[in-house]
């Protein structure tokens, strides 16, 4: 059952800025990544998933609810993590938080205290005074506590440390063992690859490819560094019939591409040299869109 429906949705700012075309689906209980440069149109579309936008062409559904007509239907089931975050003059993090509760209907408060101190945030520091960190921390909370069955996340890990980063992506596959459904944009490849089960990315307003992390880690193929001790041996394997992608002399060093199928004949074959060592090169998210916008650009030249 697709939770959120994004169908040939386009906003055309003009001179090439905004989302042109967008179709997408997310799945109950599925978490949804999406990646993509600043200003490449990621919180443009999380803005119409939210109805703070009026599409020019498309729509989007939220559990059935036009986003836009049924605005207020659809924050009934949906927690919300701004890219840029706004609080109103409230003196500390815990006012906001009971006013925020106060809004909800939200009685019990013990969700809210364990995201507190799963992030080490102290709710009573002046809410203007606060860190770009404590101020994030402060807005996760807020979205969180209210145990919504759909989450919509820009950027949620800006200006958080490495380590409260880790902690949050911990708190995001809790939520994803709960059944949530989430959508979340970022533009940092390895946040998404922790967690999210497909990911699409967007560049200058369209969706370049959409890509499952199943797909990700079950290559068809495997890429390999191998180290020779010395230049001879190093030499000889240049000459079998493997895929060398790459060739560093210097070191007595090949990149060979080799599929699933071939891997035991490989390592067979290594024993007759002489190896200073061998290490898998794993295939990542970034790697996958890489490729997709190599090819992009030798399809477009090729057309010219």
């Amino acid at each position: 059952m697709a939770v959120i429906k994004i169908n040939h949705l386009t906003k055309d700012y003009g001179e090439g800025r905004g989302i042109f075309d967008i179709d997408l689906s997310v799945e109950k209980g599925e978490v949804f990544g999406y990646v993509g440069t600043n200003g490449s149109g990621k919180t443009t579309t999380i803005r119409h998933i939210m109805g703070f936008l009026k599409a020019q062409l498309g729509n989007v559904e939220v559990m059935g609810f036009d986003s836009w007509k049924d605005s207020v239907e659809v924050k009934k089931f949906v927690s919300y993590i701004p890219g840029e975050i706004a609080f109103p003059d409230l003196r500390t993090g815990t006012e906001f938080l009971k006013a925020q509760a106060e809004l909800l209907g939200l009685k019990n408060m013990d969700y809210a205290n364990y995201l507190c101190e799963k992030l080490q945030l102290d709710t009573s520091a002046n809410l203007k005074r606060m860190s770009k960190g404590m101020k994030q921390k402060t807005a996760i909370v807020a979205a969180l506590m209210a145990n919504k069955d759909i989450l919509v996340l820009d950027e949620p890990t800006t200006g958080l440390d490495p380590l409260m980063r880790e902690t949050f992506l911990e708190i995001i596959l809790e939520e994803k063992e709960k059944g949530k459904t989430i959508f979340m944009s970022s533009h940092m490849f390895d946040e998404l690859e922790d967690t999210c089960d497909r990911v699409a990315m967007i560049q200058n307003g369209h969706i370049v490819d959409i890509v499952s992390m199943t797909d990700i880690y079950n290559t068809p193929t495997k890429t390999y560094k191998i180290e020779f001790t010395n230049s001879t041996d190093f030499k000889n394997f240049k000459h079998t019939r493997y895929k060398i992608i790459r060739v560093q002399p210097q070191y007595n060093q090949v990149t060979v591409n080799i599929p699933n199928a071939d891997i035991s004949k490989l390592m067979k074959s290594l024993t007759k040299y002489k190896l200073k060592y061998i290490a898998e090169i794993e295939y990542t998210l970034e790697n996958h869109f890489k490729d997709v916008l190599k090819k992009m650009k030798e399809e477009s030249k090729n057309v010219q």
